[in-house]
């Protein structure tokens, strides 16, 4: 019955006015994540993660390391625009498209995670866009 409760509480607090709120707020953490990674402070790139990013990784020089290979159009976008946030299983969930700077297009989804200091980015997707592939 709680997790009941919990998820119907989620739900509203997803929805209405209270979903621009989350939004922005959610947006607000992809964005300077992004901006800390296009001047290659992966220090504060760091602290956007969710702190099972940071078990993996150990390191804010060993996470950064791992966008630049992995992620490179999110380390160095060209454009970056914020799609639908909907709910995930364990939170919100925001599609971003990235135009990498060859001016390829990129979708992710960014799950994010509560914290006591705000969302924090508990993962990244890639996301095929429809039409690519067999």
């Amino acid at each position: 019955m709680r997790r009941f409760l919990l998820a119907a509480v989620a739900g509203m607090i997803l929805s209405g006015p209270l979903m621009a709120d989350t939004k922005d707020d959610v947006t607000g953490v992809i964005q300077s994540q992004i901006e800390a990674f296009k001047v290659d402070d992966f220090e504060t790139a760091f602290t956007f993660a969710a702190p099972g990013i940071k078990r993996m990784f150990g390191s804010s020089d060993r996470f950064g390391m791992m966008v630049q290979q992995g992620y490179p159009m999110v380390w160095r976008p060209g454009r970056v625009d914020y799609l639908d946030l909907r709910e995930g299983p364990t939170g919100p969930v925001q599609r971003v498209m990235i135009t990498d700077q060859a001016g390829r297009t990129h979708l992710l989804d960014y799950f994010m995670s509560p914290s006591d200091n705000g969302w924090q980015i508990s993962g990244v997707q890639f996301v095929q866009a429809p039409g690519i592939g067999a």
